[in-house]
């Protein structure tokens, strides 16, 4: 069975309250009219307040497993409701994974 393809406008966050915003690279694939997200967008995370003995380490980006196996847009796999971000701080550390809400029902993929 498939899962849920990410769109533009659902809601992202680091794990620390940071908001992650993301740059569709395409526009052709929408879903509910909002772009398909891709494994190669990018996607930066805002106001993230994560620190680490009195040392900022704020979420800066997301890295992303899992995408889609089975479909392609572009050449690129779509982002799932099962694939899983990882958030970076600034050295490239792991420092957990984005929650998604707000995911749209109607397109799967696997």
């Amino acid at each position: 069975m498939g899962s849920s393809i990410l769109q533009f406008g659902c809601t992202m966050m680091c794990p620390h309250g940071g908001q992650v915003q993301v740059t569709p690279s395409q526009n052709k694939v929408l879903i509910e009219g909002q772009p398909a997200l891709l494994a190669s967008d990018v996607f930066l995370v805002v106001g993230c307040p994560f620190i680490v003995a009195l040392v900022p380490q704020p979420c800066i980006k997301v890295s992303w497993t899992e995408p889609a196996t089975k479909v392609q847009i572009n050449g690129q796999p779509p982002l799932l409701q099962t694939s899983v971000g990882l958030t970076l701080s600034p050295q490239g550390t792991p420092q957990g994974t984005v929650l998604i809400t707000g995911v749209q029902t109607k397109v799967m993929a696997q």
